[in-house]
């Protein structure tokens, strides 16, 4: 059951645009902090606009 109320419940329903698969946990986890960065919001913006 979905929750019913937090920031990201008025944005459903999500739908996943883009996926990545890494090797190992520290590369995935050094990848979720640069997507965390400017630059890496920067692509996640984009990749929602193409959308």
């Amino acid at each position: 059951m979905f929750a019913k109320k937090g920031y990201t419940v008025r944005y459903r329903p999500w739908e996943v645009i883009y996926t990545e698969e890494h090797s190992n946990k520290s590369e995935a986890l050094k990848r979720e902090k640069q997507l965390k960065s400017a630059k890496g919001r920067q692509f996640i913006w984009e990749m929602i606009d193409k959308k």
